[in-house]
């Protein structure tokens, strides 16, 4: 008997998904445990796995399309079983049905733009250029995920040289198979558009916005909308740190980064400072009994905050390690949805890019978060006598409806002692 396949909630906030790309195509046999697709959600690109077994007879989203949760997406069978009852009353699209035997596909010739993104030698952005190719030409396509698709050497080398993007060319080849002159045909187009162009550069590019991106404009948006925000400033000296982690890391299986220290000065903090680590919850304040630590990671395409769990009750080194495991599926886009829940305080470090300091919007419903800026060695007045010295500057975001001025610098103060008497933190 068929089994409908509809699109999951892999998220405490998703409303929807977007299908990146099947993995599976109509009539592939599927067994228990198989990745049928890529779904882009508000927090990551995950993986939908098949828990039935039978044919893949109906595929009922697009790739690219946006797909309401419990909707359905795919229709598991018995091969040759009629399901036209059941996917008729789903969103139909372009995505084939096992066809019959001996059955007669029509051709279609009406034209179907393309657009091809080729990189412009000034900006090293994207110029939207236009192709087009018959319908029949796109039905030959093979559908591009996460870099699997097939075309020529030469289709790849000449591609390579042009600066263009073969997931954006259409291949007019067997099986979809990128060819020569599909890149050649793209190159023409080319120059023959130059009219979008003033002075070698395009006026202007659209860009699409995906759902992370949409998702992290509508919480920051809210967040600094909503949250009274008021901000504090310390530095803080970084030299005996810095030694001690020069030593450690000739020791440790895994090098010891600056934010590992710093996660972990953040969470034995929070321990003294039960303010801090709280949520305005509308109608009550949660305080909370252990340090659940995001960590700001940025991504092409947006911004994610996987969380450190207990981090106060984790060694520095285990830690330094989750940290790494995470940076990994992050870039992957991997994460899961238990991965990025549960923060009650956000750490955002852009100092490894040289960002002196700067100011984080708080991530909610948490009342804090903690911007880190880049560690500089400049002059100090020590002794009365001027002394080169490491120093770092941390700027700490409040909501002022739960956290007042004088509490959010004694966890300042606290945090700044654990950072400059940093054997504490290996006790």
């Amino acid at each position: 008997m068929a089994e409908l396949i509809k699109m999951p909630k892999m998220s405490d906030t998703m409303q929807h998904g977007i299908i990146s790309c099947w993995l599976k195509k109509v009539g592939d046999k599927i067994v228990p445990g198989d990745i049928l697709a890529e779904v882009e959600t508000d927090k990551a690109t995950m993986e939908l796995e098949s828990y039935e077994e039978g044919i893949l007879l109906h595929i009922g989203a697009e790739e690219k399309s946006v797909v309401a949760i419990n909707e359905i997406i795919a229709i598991i069978g018995e091969e040759g079983e009629d399901i036209t009852h059941l996917y008729s009353t789903s969103k139909p699209s372009k995505a084939d049905v096992v066809p019959a035997p001996m059955s007669v596909q029509p051709i279609l010739a009406s034209p179907d733009p393309i657009t091809l993104h080729a990189k412009s030698p000034l900006k090293n952005s994207d110029i939207p250029l236009h192709i087009t190719h018959t319908a029949t030409e796109k039905s030959q396509h093979t559908t591009v995920c996460s870099g699997r698709f097939y075309a020529s050497p030469l289709a790849k080398k000449l591609a390579k040289e042009k600066g263009y993007d073969l997931k954006q060319i259409v291949g007019s080849g067997p099986h979809g198979r990128i060819v020569k002159e599909d890149v050649l045909r793209a190159t023409f187009v080319q120059s023959s558009s130059t009219s979008s162009l003033e002075n070698g550069q395009p006026l202007y590019i659209d860009l699409p916005i995906s759902t992370m991106r949409q998702t992290v404009a509508k919480v920051l948006t809210k967040s600094k909308s909503t949250i009274p925000h008021f901000y504090l400033t310390i530095s803080i000296r970084m030299d005996e740190l810095i030694e001690l982690r020069t030593k450690l890391n000739l020791y440790a299986p895994t090098k010891i980064s600056i934010n590992d220290w710093i996660t972990k000065a953040v969470a034995l903090s929070l321990s003294s400072h039960p303010e801090i680590n709280s949520a305005w919850l509308e109608d009550k304040i949660r305080s909370y009994n252990q340090a659940h630590i995001g960590v700001a990671m940025a991504i092409e395409g947006g911004l994610v905050v996987p969380t450190i769990q207990f981090a106060d009750k984790k060694s520095l080194l285990a830690i330094s390690k989750e940290i790494k495991i995470l940076h990994e599926k992050a870039k992957k886009k991997k994460l899961t949805p238990q991965d990025c829940s549960d923060s009650t305080f956000t750490i955002s470090n852009l100092g490894m890019l040289g960002v002196e300091s700067f100011t984080a919007i708080i991530n909610p419903p948490a009342a804090c978060i903690l911007a880190v800026g880049a560690v500089q060695k400049i002059p100090i007045v020590q002794d009365q006598q001027i002394v080169p010295a490491h120093m770092m500057q941390v700027t700490l975001s409040c909501d002022h409806r739960v956290v007042d001025g004088a509490v959010g610098g004694e966890f300042l103060s606290t945090l700044k002692g654990f950072l400059e008497e940093p054997l504490r933190l290996l006790m």
